[in-house]
């Protein structure tokens, strides 16, 4: 798949992890590997930017002598759920489009 595609794949992917609640690296790695599997290295660039986007907040909680950081979704966060929602219905149609001209 396309980098830059995947790029904008994972983020909404995250966002959606964190519609459940707040939560950490290691389970949001855990959580998404239903869909897809992700790295430390991968994963936390993307918070770090979804953090500097206003799409996540964090806060740090100590849980068993140690100092974990938890994400939570933000309101522009779910905002750019909803915009790729709304942009998929687009990119569906596109897709039907190339499938059906291909045959």
């Amino acid at each position: 798949m396309d980098t830059q595609r995947k790029k904008g794949l994972l983020d909404v992917c995250v966002l959606a992890v964190l519609q459940r609640g707040p939560s950490y690296g290691y389970k949001i790695m855990n959580d998404l590997a239903a869909c897809v599997k992700i790295s430390e290295s991968t994963l936390y660039p993307i918070l770090k930017r979804l953090e500097t986007n206003g799409c996540v907040t964090t806060h740090t909680e100590l849980y068993q002598g140690r100092t974990r950081k938890y994400f939570t979704l933000t309101g522009p966060g779910r905002e750019k759920i909803a915009d790729f929602l709304q942009e998929w219905d687009e990119i569906k149609r596109i897709y039907t489009f190339i499938e059906e001209e291909s045959k």
